[in-house]
């Protein structure tokens, strides 16, 4: 090659460089700013998100406790229930033998006359 054809290719090649790294560096300054905002904004919905998760788990193991609280409920009252109808069968059999009985006459006496008998007056 001519040395007079490689000093302005050297120098053309030369001023592509430093245009590129001019244009990198004008690039780099206006957009720095954006990421920086980008940025901030993507660590705030970390943390809304680690935040909702949180409460997610909170309100699913309070939902977990309630369920529970109402099983042991249920289960309660289904206690009681069958309790209370097993105190009452003796009552309710007395209760069936008192309206089967046939009485005649007064119905104030004979009333009177089956309680008094149900009750060993």
């Amino acid at each position: 090659m001519n040395r007079k054809l490689l000093v302005p290719v050297q120098a053309a090649a030369l001023l592509i460089a430093f245009g590129g790294a001019g244009g990198v560096w004008l690039a780099a300054g206006h957009y720095r700013p954006l990421l920086d905002e980008s940025k901030g904004k993507a660590v705030a919905c970390v943390a809304a998100r680690d935040n909702l998760s949180g409460l997610a788990a909170e309100q699913g193991k309070a939902l977990g406790d309630l369920a529970l609280a109402a099983n042991a409920r249920q289960a309660g009252a289904e206690k009681a229930v069958g309790e209370a109808k097993a105190r009452t069968e003796v009552d309710y059999a007395a209760a069936s033998r008192l309206q089967k009985e046939r009485t005649g006459g007064d119905q104030c006496a004979a009333s009177t006359a089956i309680i008094d008998k149900e009750l060993a007056l």
